[in-house]
């Protein structure tokens, strides 16, 4: 079975990394599609974010089945018909997630019936973090060694420079 795991991703964090190896023993493929954010200003475009993860993946996960797509918008239940996907994966850190995700699982489940939603709990050495806070840590030159892969450190820290 193949699982579809979209967001912005920017940046691509250890948290969702820890993600997608725990989907890639469950599943038999998992997609993950990177999305544009609009209602976000993104440090990195959708290409760089891209690259960035499938770094990260030939480094933690060679040969792994996960791939890497572009997202080029719409929604994230009708590229998962296109893909024949029938679950998506979300992370959950906290109960403000669960109760956001919880909605749009409800909502994708109105737009298609056949299509699950699983949710992992983040791991909990990761519970805290999200793009945003390693994007403002990082914008003050704070540290973010060990909140995301280690070729994404590099690039935000070129970026910030």
């Amino acid at each position: 079975m193949k699982a579809l795991y979209a967001g912005s991703f920017d940046p691509f964090t250890n948290g969702h990394l820890d993600i997608v190896k725990r989907a890639s023993t469950l599943f038999d493929e998992v997609i993950i599609a990177v999305s544009e954010n609009i209602s976000k200003q993104p440090l990195f475009d959708v290409d760089q974010r891209m690259q960035m993860i499938i770094d990260s993946l030939e480094s933690q996960l060679p040969g792994s089945n996960v791939k890497v797509i572009k997202h080029k918008g719409g929604l994230t239940i009708d590229l998962a018909e296109e893909l024949g996907v029938k679950a998506l994966i979300r992370g959950i850190r906290s109960i403000k997630d669960m109760e956001y995700e919880m909605d749009i699982a409800s909502m994708n489940k109105t737009q298609n019936k056949e299509i699950e939603t699983i949710f992992l709990m983040s791991d909990e050495h990761y519970r805290f973090v999200s793009s945003s806070l390693v994007k403002e840590v990082a914008r003050f030159q704070g540290n973010i060694h060990g909140l995301v892969p280690e070729n994404v450190e590099k690039q935000i820290k070129q970026k910030n420079r």
